[in-house]
């Protein structure tokens, strides 16, 4: 099985811009935990996720670090700290290292990704554009899905259509669609 036959899409996306209230505005009216950050164009720059915002300084969980310490790391880290949990846009404290797979790519190589780098969505890029995403939760829909037509577990007892339009076994997971993690 390809990425692209269980991806989620369309994909929710913002750009660099963006605020972060706006970005965190977009992440819970849509029920997603990240975002990949896109160019006008739609070619994908990089990705930001709740873990993003966790170490705010208005939570009062910025990075404290003992001062010996920022002395032997130096002012760039310290500096990229503050930045993290005092920047207002998305491009301050969004990741532009992203990890992305084809929409040719194996789920096993998607999982592989998820394992290795230790990230919960991954998005499925075809020539720089954002085409689709993988969270976790699609994953356990397709082992549902899998292990039903194994008998392995009770079938469902209803299809629930994805935003997508995608039918999905979603009635092991309390009878309705829950979201996905990175997509609608």
């Amino acid at each position: 099985m390809q990425a692209e036959s269980i991806m989620t899409k369309p994909v929710i996306t913002t750009d660099a811009n963006a605020t972060i209230a706006e970005a965190v505005e977009l992440m819970l009216s849509n029920k997603v935990s990240c975002l990949p950050i896109t160019n006008s164009d739609g070619t994908l720059v990089g990705i930001v996720s709740k873990s993003d915002f966790l170490r705010r300084e208005e939570l009062g969980t910025q990075r404290v670090r003992p001062r010996w310490l920022e002395l032997d790391l130096g002012p760039g880290t310290t500096a990229n700290d503050y930045v993290r949990s005092n920047g207002r846009i998305i491009h301050q404290v969004m990741s532009p290292q992203v990890i992305s797979a084809p929409p040719g790519a194996s789920i096993a190589d998607i999982v592989d990704l998820m394992m290795q780098h230790r990230i919960n969505n991954v998005p499925i890029v075809d020539r720089e554009r954002v085409v689709g995403i993988i969270t976790r939760t699609d994953l356990l829909l397709v082992l549902i899905r899998a292990m039903s037509k194994q008998g392995t577990t009770p079938p469902c007892r209803q299809q629930h259509a994805r935003p997508d339009g995608n039918a999905m076994a979603a009635a092991c997971f309390g009878g309705a669609w829950t979201g996905a993690s990175c997509g609608p």
